[in-house]
């Protein structure tokens, strides 16, 4: 449990002396996955493909760990994921050209760098974004899903009122304590702030109709806690289809405890699609703001920065 008057450890901006930061950018379709994070058990993780692909190719005789932005569960996919991993500078130079190549040729066909380079001065890839975009797809024909999108849209078997979905969203936007749609850990704040939420209708290729539309939500914090966009989508999905009222969403999120009728729903209609940075000479300040102790007036204090969704 976290001290909450405890001084915090002063956090270095940068690689160990003799490293180099590197910064990755990466894509993964989740279905395979046990989620992002190393996992006792032998369980298939993004995390532990990337970081043995990296020792692979690189020679390495140690395995280089990698930071991730967002740490993802299990069945969800990235296509704006970002990591960073520490190399020794020399073997950075010995492999920096290729290294994006190489990895290509190691990894599975269901995770992909697609970008390699050495991060400017203060970056972190978890503590210096800014905010996380998530979005979630949804079909609500009644014939169900097409087959080519099966693996990243969940199918919804009664029609969405997109006009209720969105009055309910905007009840959720701002800093809360989202208690009620996170599953809580042991001295870690639920507290978020969440910047963006709204549904929109996005056509599929090969249909013009209404019918062939797909439900999008677009979903963009600071941060998320364990769970919480699945359920902050299953919410909505209430009140899009009939089954509770608009402010039903904002009562469960002013309640402060998981309501039994809120469900987390399927993993696999979820990508993260990207993550925001500020500007190259404010990453320091923003590694060092995000570990700061973050608290709502009358509540105790206890560490921020991000969670699985």
């Amino acid at each position: 449990m976290v001290n909450d008057c405890a001084e915090r450890p002063p956090v270095k901006d940068g690689p160990a002396d003799g490293y180099v930061r590197v910064r990755l950018d990466l894509a993964y379709h989740g279905a395979e996955f046990s989620g992002w994070a190393r996992q006792k058990g032998g369980r298939r993780t993004v995390q532990e493909e990337i970081e043995t692909a990296l020792q692979i190719v690189t020679r390495s005789q140690e395995l280089h760990p990698l930071t991730v932005a967002g740490r993802t569960d299990a069945g969800v996919h990235a296509r704006g994921q970002v990591a960073h991993v520490d190399l020794p500078a020399e073997l950075w130079e010995a492999h920096r050209e290729k290294l994006m190549r190489r990895l290509a040729g190691r990894l599975p066909g269901d995770v992909r760098i697609y970008r390699v380079g050495e991060a400017p001065a203060g970056f972190d890839a978890r503590f210096s974004a800014i905010w996380r975009r998530y979005a979630y797809r949804v079909a609500d024909h009644p014939g169900g899903v097409d087959p080519l999108l099966r693996g990243h849209v969940l199918w919804h078997d009664r029609p969405l009122d997109l006009d209720r979905m969105n009055a309910a969203a905007r009840l959720l936007l701002g800093e809360h304590d989202f208690a009620a749609y996170c599953k809580k850990r042991e001295g870690a704040t639920t507290i978020r702030t969440l910047l963006e939420l709204r549904w929109d209708r996005v056509p599929v290729d090969g249909y013009a109709s209404q019918e062939g539309s797909l439900a999008v939500a677009t979903v963009r914090a600071d941060a998320f806690c364990h769970n919480m966009v699945r359920a902050l989508v299953g919410a909505m999905l209430l009140v899009g289809d009939g089954h509770r009222p608009v402010e039903f969403p904002g009562e469960v999120l002013a309640g402060g405890v998981r309501n039994s009728a809120v469900n987390v729903i399927r993993p696999y209609g979820l990508t993260l699609e990207e993550v925001g940075y500020p500007a190259d000479d404010l990453l320091a300040e923003r590694n060092r703001a995000a570990r700061r102790m973050r608290t709502l007036p009358g509540t105790p204090t206890l560490p921020s920065g991000p969670d699985a969704t």
